[in-house]
């Protein structure tokens, strides 16, 4: 059986409105390798998990940058 939670990366970010959402959500929803994804618009980190097997913490980052928001890896 596979462990999933290995595969659940988790950051904190600036995303913290639904118009900053909106600017993402097509790249996240869009790329291949993302299983799952969410953002915590509520929580003071504006968390962002997400469900992957192959991308790393500095893939995600630098997809979120692209988008000139901050992502930093939580542990």
């Amino acid at each position: 059986m596979e462990n999933f939670t290995e595969n659940i990366l988790i950051f904190a970010t600036n995303i913290k409105t639904e118009n900053d959402k909106q600017k993402i959500i097509n790249s996240l929803n869009e790329h291949s390798e993302i299983h799952e994804w969410n953002i915590d618009q509520e929580d003071i980190d504006c968390v962002l998990r997400v469900v992957s097997k192959t991308l790393t913490e500095e893939q995600i980052i630098q997809l979120v940058d692209q988008h000139n928001f901050e992502c930093v890896a939580l542990e």
